[in-house]
């Protein structure tokens, strides 16, 4: 199962010369601040990754930006890790574009999970299977 969040993410995986685009428009184009962030664990409420260096806010060149990435996936292949672009326009102050740009090559997806309550009321939550058993960091790696 292929997980889907942020941009792009209904699209098969962009390429590097892409991934390079994308960077070179948030930085160019828009003016936005770059950060790369990589996590074991993408639930959908999971929305703290682990960051990968500093925010970049004061970056003008998109070659420093993809270094970062290429770095990143050295350093955490079995993981995801996607690019944001932060746009600190007084008034929007928000990531406005992201999107994963390195996945493991097992994704094991999640399940739904579906409780009864008080009168007619059903519940559900979603339950990673990457997060039930195995320790963080080793997640993917059967």
């Amino acid at each position: 199962m292929k997980i889907t969040q942020g941009t792009f993410s209904f699209l098969p995986e962009l390429s590097d010369e892409q991934i390079k685009a994308q960077i070179e428009y948030a930085l160019e184009e828009q003016g936005w601040a770059i950060s790369v962030e990589y996590t074991d664990d993408p639930h959908p409420r999971n929305t703290y990754w682990e960051m990968w260096g500093m925010p970049m806010f004061d970056l003008e060149d998109p070659a420093g930006a993809f270094e970062e990435v290429k770095d990143c996936r050295e350093a955490n292949p079995s993981h995801y890790i996607k690019v944001n672009a932060f746009d600190s326009t007084r008034g929007w102050e928000t990531v406005r574009l992201s999107f994963i740009v390195n996945r493991p090559e097992r994704e094991p997806g999640f399940r739904v999970m579906r409780q009864e309550a008080q009168g007619r009321d059903i519940r559900y939550t979603i339950e990673s299977y990457a997060a039930s058993g195995s320790p963080e960091g080793e997640r993917y790696g059967r």
